[in-house]
């Protein structure tokens, strides 16, 4: 079951490049948070998303908040992905699929590959409370961009 608006976000490191973590817990109810969690990196639509922020990364940067990518690709993978696409915010390896569980945005099953993240917007405020969760059964489904902008507005 998928966090829901109102729920406590579980806390959480994750490696951005091999042996390199990111303590996203230290940030949760410190700062405002968006989690975006991706399917398979270098994907068409997880592209276009990550592309996405990317190209409006002056936008989301004067939103006083802190992005994260959550991908179960390995360390090496999701690095490589944020050097090719120049996305200026953390890209995270959940290779074991604990944080994509904890958050309740995994497909145990996606056309035959075993464990990937489903498509999904989770922001969280300075208090660490969700305040806005989107998890999408079909991988094909773009984030609704404005809707994850209104609630960082709204944080």
């Amino acid at each position: 079951m998928s966090l829901t608006v109102g729920s406590k976000a579980p806390a959480f490191t994750l490696p951005s490049q091999p042996g390199t973590p990111v303590d996203v817990g230290a940030l949760i109810g410190k700062e405002k948070l968006v989690l975006l969690f991706i399917p398979l990196a270098f994907s068409p639509v997880c592209t276009v998303e990550m592309c996405h922020f990317r190209d409006a990364w002056q936008q989301w940067s004067t939103l006083g908040c802190k992005v994260f990518a959550v991908s179960v690709d390995s360390p090496f993978t999701v690095a490589k992905f944020r050097e090719l696409e120049r996305i200026p915010f953390p890209v995270l390896s959940d290779f074991n699929k604990d944080v994509a569980r904890q958050y309740g945005a995994l497909h145990e099953d996606l056309m035959g590959l075993k464990g990937v993240a489903k498509r999904s917007a989770f922001v969280v405020d300075a208090k660490g409370t969700v305040k806005y969760a989107w998890v999408s059964e079909d991988p094909r489904v773009q984030v609704d961009f404005a809707a994850i902008e209104a609630a960082v507005k709204g944080c």
